[in-house]
């Protein structure tokens, strides 16, 4: 028999309607700033979505006695995520800056999942609040819609727990706080600290205060929305790519950590495993494309060869997606660099999305023990990580994780395939979409799908929701039993 606290989900859709139209009544205000056309669209998606939210709070007004679970969170979780997607796009077709709703739905669906693909093949030509509201669903998306609900408004008692996990990644995810709610605002607090600090640095150079506002914004929540056509490379300087790249590192970093070395605990950072892997990734990746491409064009300029491939590789590791440079035109080798780091991506607990380097780690640490075991049958050897042993149902949860992943890939890039795309560029979609990253292969390395069909776009889509609510949240409102009592 059907059993669900419906009551709770229209609560959490209520609070989290209310506190996003706070957000939009944010961007009308830097429209009314600037004067331009976008202050009346975005005015009107204020009270529309203020209203809905409203009117869910009213109906689930009740629901603090009511039993919660893992289903009621679940729920909660996807149709906030798809809701706000739906009235995130409203400032989009009022104002007439597009003019259908596939197109409006993937830019903000690729904006709150901090995947940073696009529609906008002009994007200097949309007036500054539509510019701060693509770079704002981005901030808010890379640290969870839901995190800034139970940071800001803890009022949904019993199911925050359940919230939180839903919507947060689930390997290696640590509560390090007694109660989420605390966690969720240690969360919220290193993140707004580190956006203001990239704000500082990057208006302390040629950025104007607007830009560097938005890029900061992007780059903390591995989005990769600019507010240039350019990207970061329209400012052609040396000291932006350089704090840019270092910032896209930073924020591809568990948040644990970031917590534990701002209370003095740096041995937190030293002794991880999963940074180590993500740092020598990259370093290994900038030092052998630099070295190929320098070579193949010995009058390049080392420094700027260099800047760029680190920056490019930093970018699609962490997910960022901003792109300097058409790496399509860096050869082969380098589109198989880039598959991998647009595979394998940041650390869990961090802003990237991906498979995620924890869940790599443990893959070749249990792949080792596999070969081991081959010489010695009978030997019990744990999974070890940062020198604690990993659960055998975490590894197992790891293997079924990626298993999916890999299956949605192949389901995605299967139904790009038969819309009429070539192969190389629907894997790099399909691969880009569930992983956040925004720039795919092939003459898509840009980011920007402008011509995709209403068939991709939706399709991607639906990739971006499960990538980012990591996989087990979606999928499994597909399944019967989750119905049942």
């Amino acid at each position: 028999m059907f059993s669900l606290n419906i009551r709770f989900v229209f609560k959490v859709l209520g609070m989290m309607h209310v506190l996003e139209s706070f957000f939009m009544l944010c961007t009308t205000g830097v429209a009314f700033y600037y004067r331009e056309s976008d202050c009346a669209p975005l005015l009107a998606s204020f009270a529309v979505m203020l209203g809905a939210g409203l009117i869910f709070w009213f109906i689930g007004r009740n629901s603090r006695q009511m039993y919660t679970g893992r289903r009621e969170a679940s729920l909660a979780v996807t149709l906030t995520w798809i809701l706000l997607t739906f009235f995130g796009m409203l400032p989009f077709l009022f104002g007439g800056y597009i003019d259908n709703a596939t197109d409006a739905f993937y830019e903000v669906m690729s904006g709150f999942t901090t995947t940073g693909s696009t529609v906008f093949s002009d994007v200097e030509s949309l007036p500054h609040g539509i510019l701060f509201w693509r770079s704002l669903t981005q901030w808010q998306g890379g640290v969870g819609m839901i995190v800034f609900t139970v940071a800001l408004l803890p009022l949904v008692g019993g199911g925050a727990n359940q919230l939180f996990d839903a919507e947060t990644s689930a390997i290696m995810h640590e509560h390090f706080l007694p109660r989420v709610t605390q966690t969720a605002k240690r969360f919220f607090g290193i993140y707004l600290l580190i956006t203001c600090m990239l704000t500082l640095l990057l208006w302390a150079g040629p950025m104007d205060l607007f830009d560097a506002v938005n890029h900061a914004m992007t780059t903390v929540s591995s989005g990769g929305i600019s507010t240039k056509n350019d990207s970061i490379a329209h400012w052609d300087s040396p000291y932006i790519y350089y704090v840019t790249t270092v910032f896209m590192f930073v924020a591809a970093l568990d948040f644990t950590l970031i917590y534990f070395l701002c209370r003095g605990k740096s041995k937190k950072i030293t002794g991880n495993e999963e940074m180590h892997y993500l740092a020598t990734f990259i370093i290994v990746a900038t030092l052998l494309m630099t070295a190929i491409l320098f070579f193949g064009n010995r009058d390049a300029d080392p420094e700027l060869l260099f800047r760029k491939v680190l920056f490019q590789v930093t970018s699609l590791i962490t997910t960022t997606g901003y792109v300097v440079s058409d790496y399509a035109a860096w050869g082969t080798l380098f589109t198989l660099i880039a598959l991998i780091l647009m595979t394998v991506c940041g650390c869990a607990g961090s802003t990237s999305g991906g498979l995620k380097m924890g869940r790599f780690v443990i893959l070749i640490k249990n792949a080792q023990n596999e070969f081991k075991k081959q010489t010695h049958p009978n030997a019990i050897i744990p999974v070890r990580m940062n020198g604690h042993v990993i659960p055998a149902d975490t590894v197992q949860h790891v293997q079924t994780f990626v298993f999916v992943y890999a299956l949605s890939i192949v389901a995605g890039c299967a139904v790009l395939l038969v819309d009429g795309l070539p192969l190389k560029e629907s894997i790099g979609m399909a691969v880009a979409a569930i992983g956040n990253v925004g720039p795919a292969l092939g003459k898509y390395a840009g980011g920007v799908f402008t011509d995709l069909s209403a068939v991709a776009k939706w399709t991607l889509s639906l990739l971006m929701l499960v990538g980012r609510l990591e996989i087990f949240t979606i999928l499994t409102l597909f399944l019967p039993s989750f119905w049942k009592r």
